[in-house]
């Protein structure tokens, strides 16, 4: 009897009868050794993947550093905003307005105040340097008046010799007052004596005395004035010149540009004089 045969699976596709089961693919195989060869990647592809698929550190590392620029922001605002106001009521803040108008308005009379001061000190400066050069020039003027400095200028020579005579006082006294009326503002005699409004001339033996001092012949009359003026005063009709000359005298006048008199005076107190009192 011939024997039963069990049935038979159906063959799976491939499958050849009489084998087995079709081996599986062994995925442990090596996919480089079956893939062709491929280029290494690079830093920047490596930058490129990681900023496309971030890793959780580097995720956690973003966070943190966000967290702390964040909190700097707010702490340097912080620090830039004056709270000193902040907790004050609207009635304290009142207040403290109102002293700051108050302060911010004595400030300001304060610096009124001072720049008037400050106005009325240069007034007063000006007017102080103003009276003290009216008064240097007064000094000055009074100075070459009283024959106490020496002094140059332009101004005329008199150059008198006795020929045939001997010339008195009252011709030196004449020929004084003359130079004076034409503007002389200095006088000396023979580089000696200077002569003055006190000075006064006698006649001596073989001369004059002026101030008490004996001149003797040539004499030599050095007048600062203005020259023509001077030299004028001198040559009118009948005048200094006319009068020296009929007392036997030769007289030469020469106008310069300039004329040095270096004869002072020594000051002198008045006895008896004194300065009235300003009314």
């Amino acid at each position: 009897m011939p024997e039963s045969q069990e049935p038979q699976e159906p063959l799976e596709p491939g499958e050849r009868p009489g084998e087995g089961s079709p081996v599986a693919p062994d995925d442990t195989a090596d996919p480089a050794a079956s893939a062709p060869d491929q280029p290494a990647p690079t830093g920047r592809d490596r930058l490129l993947q990681a900023l496309r698929r971030p890793a959780r550190s580097q995720l956690i590392v973003a966070v943190l550093l966000a967290a702390m620029g964040f909190a700097a922001v707010t702490q340097v605002r912080s620090n830039e905003d004056d709270t000193t106001y902040a907790g004050y009521r609207e009635q304290d803040l009142i207040d403290v307005l109102s002293g700051l108008a108050g302060t911010s308005q004595r400030a300001r009379a304060e610096l009124n105040r001072l720049e008037a001061a400050r106005r009325q000190l240069e007034s007063d400066t000006s007017a102080q340097q103003a009276a003290l050069e009216q008064a240097r020039k007064e000094s000055d003027t009074l100075n070459v008046l009283a024959g106490l400095v020496p002094v140059t200028g332009p101004g005329i020579r008199v150059t008198i010799t006795e020929v045939t005579g001997s010339v008195n006082a009252d011709a030196f006294v004449d020929m004084v007052q003359e130079l004076r009326n034409a503007g002389a503002e200095a006088l000396q005699i023979n580089g000696t004596v200077r002569v003055v409004a006190q000075s006064s001339f006698t006649d001596v033996t073989g001369g004059i005395r002026v101030d008490g001092q004996t001149l003797n012949a040539p004499y030599v009359v050095d007048v600062i004035g203005d020259p023509s003026a001077l030299s004028g005063a001198m040559s009118i009709l009948e005048g200094p010149r006319v009068d020296l000359q009929n007392q036997g005298a030769q007289v030469q006048i020469d106008e310069l540009t300039s004329l040095d008199i270096e004869a002072v005076r020594e000051p002198t107190q008045p006895e008896y004089a004194q300065p009235a009192d300003a009314q």
